[in-house]
């Protein structure tokens, strides 16, 4: 919607478009390709971490022809105003209970690696047969962790150590429904 003097306040503070919608459209494609691909006939339970991946995932559901359970969870690194990961809040835990399940847990972005990493333990300790990860965004590895647990099996892009928003990724809460992977001007 356009303010009083004819200007877009969503698009005011966008700069950069690191990937544009097509790009981002085709991409979910072809990792819902090799995720089915890799999967084969095997049924998939998809632990989302919300509510940064709540676009991610529902455009990459529609991509897995495989019989799907959907768990979500909301896990936050960056609260409020922050531009750099901190420390890990979780707010709605996976289930308990995932005896026997081959799990896809999905994130909306990889830079330190601990929400990913703690997600992969609680599914873990649940009792899934199988993790596999997949992140919208991966930022260079000298950002992650050095646990080992912090790695994804499918990532969408690899982009450079900048905040980034749109596409379900937020400053503050805001830029979410942004259609493209962009900088905001004056954050790094």
């Amino acid at each position: 919607m356009l303010s009083a003097d004819g200007s877009d306040p969503l698009r005011a503070r966008a700069g950069e478009v690191l990937v544009h919608r097509e790009r981002i459209a085709q991409r979910v494609a072809d990792l819902g390709a090799a995720i089915a691909a890799d999967l084969g006939d095997q049924p998939l339970t998809l632990a989302a971490l919300m509510t940064g991946s709540l676009i991610f995932v529902a455009d990459l559901i529609r991509q897995l022809p495989v019989m799907m359970k959907i768990h979500l969870s909301e896990m936050s690194s960056y609260p409020g105003k922050a531009t750099r990961s901190g420390p890990l809040t979780v707010q709605s835990p996976l289930p308990e209970d995932l005896s026997g399940q081959h799990v896809l847990i999905v994130d909306d972005i990889l830079d330190s690696g601990r929400t990913l990493g703690r997600a992969a333990v609680d599914v873990r300790a649940a009792g899934a047969v199988e993790i596999r990860t997949c992140v919208l965004v991966a930022k260079p590895p000298s950002r992650r962790a050095d646990d080992g647990l912090a790695k994804a099996d499918y990532v969408g892009f690899d982009i450079p150590d900048k905040f980034v928003v749109g596409y379900g990724m937020d400053f503050d809460d805001y830029y979410r429904n942004l259609p493209d992977i962009v900088v905001l001007k004056g954050l790094r």
